[in-house]
Formats: structure tokens, sequence, C-alpha cells
């Protein structure tokens, strides 16, 4: 219960936003780069900061570690609540985002260690039911706060459950290590969140400052420095944040590059079909959210029929729920001019389906891979790459969506600035725009904004289905780990069947 009330809610923060990106827009001033930042920055440090935290964990304790990050969390999502401007929201989401790395960087191997057997797979199969609801109901949950209350109390909401997360974890969740206490890679750690953070922000400012700008190439080059740096850090450290030979391992490489896809093609695209739904539908928060929700349900009910009558192949379960992404998205990606939130839907369950199947398989599969006491490395590799998908999907994302959009402006002719007017679309800003044309021609601009979002998302999701489509043949071809994942020995410190009852407190 504590691992997974956690766990709950840093994963809510990843998707809960979407929903209230156009209020937070309108009360802040923001721009379509400062809102793919409010949901990339938490993203960014929790993907870059998993890789140490689940590292520095074996060696300090993980429940040391866990509890800290829902402290770090907790603080940053009070300041995230009364930020005053856009600045400080994104750098509060920053620190929120160092806190969930404490949490998740930590939840694979707790988990791991307090589980042997059968009753491993049923935990891992409640923590990916949670994982899936969490990620697939933050639009919901943000819905309802923006609308009947603030966008403000989707960040107060989180204090009153992590209180209750830090004495659930004090009492039910014993303390584990791993072997040894090792030099920390912090040089490992720097490198990779320089490099994935400039790539990230490279593909932000590319579609508005172009691909040749100074700013663009300079990012693009320091992304590249860094993640060379990284590779000989990694080499030549004694203990890694990551253990590049991991892959050589076919099973290994695949778990993870599914991993990065999973995110990317599930979840990346909500952020822009909240803005379509909201700002060009019309839409109240809570509708939008509505739409979504099917996803959060359809995802919730395979996570728990997978644990209960599992374990499956992750050949199955991961490269199947990939193509269930891939078939939804494209399933998504049919929309027009006259288009509205129901169509959608069915692709969104599909999807739904997907994400049920792949996310506890994904933590299972990738323990399996090597002995317990890199539990923790491993564990923050497996999260790293999913945020790390979400990341980049939003920034290859917004760049594909900005740019349709301008393509069809221009293509229409009737707009005298349509890079400008496709930026301020992006951005939340559809309706205003609207109703400061010439009230003669505002059904016919109408209709043409319409148009362009149902292109832009359109492109998007065929990207997303292509991730998918991807990502299935990949893990077919590659992934070699025994349904369940192998039967390890328990760590020093775990029991082996005598605590079950502290065991599922611990859950």
């Amino acid at each position: 219960m504590a691992i997974c009330l956690g766990t709950f809610m840093l994963l809510l923060d990843v998707t809960i936003v979407t929903v209230a990106l156009p209020a937070m827009a309108a009360d802040l001033g923001t721009t379509l780069a400062d809102l793919q930042w409010v949901v990339d920055v938490y993203a960014l440090a929790l993907a870059a900061l998993l890789l140490g935290v689940g590292s520095l964990a074996d060696r300090i304790g993980r429940r040391k570690v866990y509890l800290a990050g829902l402290v770090v969390f907790t603080a940053a999502s009070v300041v995230c609540a009364v930020a005053p401007d856009a600045g400080v929201l994104i750098g509060a989401r920053a620190v929120q985002g160092l806190g969930a790395a404490g949490m998740f960087g930590t939840t694979i191997a707790l988990l791991g260690t307090h589980y042997e057997g059968r009753r491993r797979g049923v935990a891992f199969a409640v923590w990916g039911a949670t994982n899936s609801v969490a990620a697939a109901a933050g639009p919901m949950v943000g819905g309802l706060l923006t609308q009947y209350l603030d966008w403000r109390w989707i960040f107060f909401v989180n204090l009153p459950v992590c209180l209750v997360a830090v004495v659930l974890t004090l009492r039910s969740v014993r303390e584990v290590k791993g072997a040894g206490r090792q030099r920390a890679d912090v040089l490992g750690v720097v490198t990779f969140t320089v490099a994935s953070g400039a790539l990230t922000f490279g593909l932000i400012r590319a579609h508005s400052d172009g691909w040749t700008a100074p700013l663009t190439l300079g990012l693009f080059a320091t992304a590249a420095v860094a993640l060379a740096l990284f590779v000989v850090v990694e080499t030549r450290h004694e203990n890694p944040v990551l253990d590049l030979s991991l892959f050589r391992r076919p099973s290994f490489t695949g778990i993870m590059v599914s991993a990065l896809f999973l995110q990317g093609a599930a979840f990346a695209s909500l952020l822009f079909a909240s803005l379509w739904m909201q700002s060009v539908l019309g839409y109240e928060p809570v509708e939008a959210g509505l739409y979504i929700l099917p996803m959060c349900a359809a995802s919730f009910l395979v996570s728990a029929l997978a644990g209960r009558f599992g374990p499956w192949s992750p050949r199955v379960t991961i490269g199947g729920g990939l193509a269930l992404i891939a078939l939804g998205s494209a399933m998504q990606a049919t929309l027009d001019a006259g288009s509205t939130g129901g169509g959608i839907v069915a692709g969104l369950v599909v999807s739904g389906l997907g994400v049920g199947l792949v996310t506890p398989s994904l933590a299972a599969a990738a323990l399996g891979t090597v002995p317990p006491e890199r539990g923790g490395m491993v564990g923050g590799a497996v999260n790293t790459f999913r945020q790390l998908g979400f990341a980049l999907g939003i920034a290859v994302f917004g760049l594909i969506f900005q740019s349709r959009i301008e393509r069809v402006l221009r293509a229409d002719g009737g707009v005298p600035d349509p890079h400008g007017t496709a930026a301020a679309l992006s951005g939340g800003q559809a309706r205003s725009i609207v109703a400061g044309w010439p009230e003669g021609e505002r059904a016919e601009l109408a209709h043409l904004v319409r148009e362009a979002f149902a292109s832009g998302l359109n492109a998007v999701l065929v990207v997303a289905a292509a991730l998918g489509a991807v990502g299935s043949l990949l893990v077919v071809a590659t992934v070699r780990v025994p349904a369940g994942g192998a039967e390890r020995r328990p760590e020093a410190g775990a029991s082996p069947h005598g605590q079950e009852t502290r065991a599922d407190a611990a859950l």
C-alpha cells in the first residue's frame, strides 16, 4: 500500500497537468514552449535522476531514499501550487521530479525484496495496475480539480496523500540495501542529465528558432558531447549508474527500448488531444477528462487480470501490448474538422489495453535479467527510459504538431502570419484568435482551425502508432526472459515467506 500510494501520486503528476494546461496558459500567460516545459521538466528530472537514485539506494538503503523522495515531492508540490508565474512553476516542477525520482527509483527493488515466487508476480501486477491507472487517470483528476476548484489544486492534493504514504512507509516497509558501499557515479548522473535535457530543449526550440539556428545547433552539440562523455564515464567507473555491458544482452536492450517507446506512444499525445478538445472543441476540463477516462479503466482491468492469470511470457505481454498501443493510436488518427472527442475514445480503449499488458511485465522482466544486488540500478533504468520516452515524445510531438498546423494554415493562404498563428494555436489560444477575427470571417476561420488541429493531432498519432509497432517487433525479436522473470534468491534482509502481512502493507 505504501509503495503503490507513492507511485500513484508521482505518476499521476506526469499526466495530471495535461487537462489543466489551458487554464494555466490563461492564468500565467504561457506559450507552447512553456506548456511543454511544465510537463517535460518533471519527466526529464525524473528520468535523469532515476539512474543515480537507483544505485544510491542500493548503497545507503532503499527505504531511506524512498522516504526522502516523498518529503521533497510533497514540499515541491506546495511551491507548484502557489507559483506566481511560469518560471517558478517550471522550477518547482523540476524539484518535484527530483523527489519523484527518489520514490520511483526504489519501488521496483523494494517490491522485489518484499515478495517471492507467485506473490511477486501478483505484487508487480498490482503495482503495474497502479502505474496504468495513475498515468491514465491524470487527465480526469486534473479536469475535476481544475473545473470545480482551481488548477493549483492538482498540486495541493498531493500533500495529504503523501503524508499518509510517509506514515505507511515508516510502519510497513523494512530497510534493504544492495551489496557493498561503492563510490557514487556523480559524473554519470550529470552527463546523462545534460544530454537528455539539451536534446529535449533543442527539439522544443527547433521549430521556433529553426533547425540551423545557433541555439538549436548548440543544444544538439551539447547533447552529443554529454552523451559521449556519459558513455566514457560509464565504461570506466567501478560502480556506474547504468552498466552499459548489460546492453550486450538482447533481452535487456529490448526491454529498455520498449520502456522508451511505451510512454511516448501511449501518453505523450494526450497533451495535444487535451488542447484540441478544450481550446478548439470548447470542452470543459472534466468533459475532456471523461473522454480519456476509458483508457484508465481498460489499463487497470488488463493489469489486474494479467497478474491473476499469469505469468505470461514478456514477448506476449510487452510485444502484444505495444502492438495494441500502435493499433489504438492508428484508430485515433482519423480526425477531421467535424470530429468530436468521441472520435478518439475507441482508440484510447485499445491503447489502454496495451498499457495494462506492458507496464507490470516491464518491471518483472527487467529484474529477471540481472542479479538481485543490481535491482536498484535496473529498476531505475526501466523507469528512466519510460520517463525519457515521455519527455522526448512531448518534444518531438510538439514539433510535429505545430509544424502540421502551420502547413495547413499556409496552404489555406488566408492567415497573414501562419507561423505566429500556429504557435499561438499550439499554445492553447484558439478561442482568443477566433474571437479577434472580423465577425463575418469567424466561422470560416473556426473551421480552418479545427481542420489544422485535426491534421496536427493525426500526424502525432501516426508517429505514435509507428513507435508502438516498431517497439512490438523489436521485443518479439530480442526478448527471451522466462514468464514472470527469472527466479532469484532473496537479498540480505529479505524474509522468504514469513512476513506476508507486512509485505502486503508495503505494497
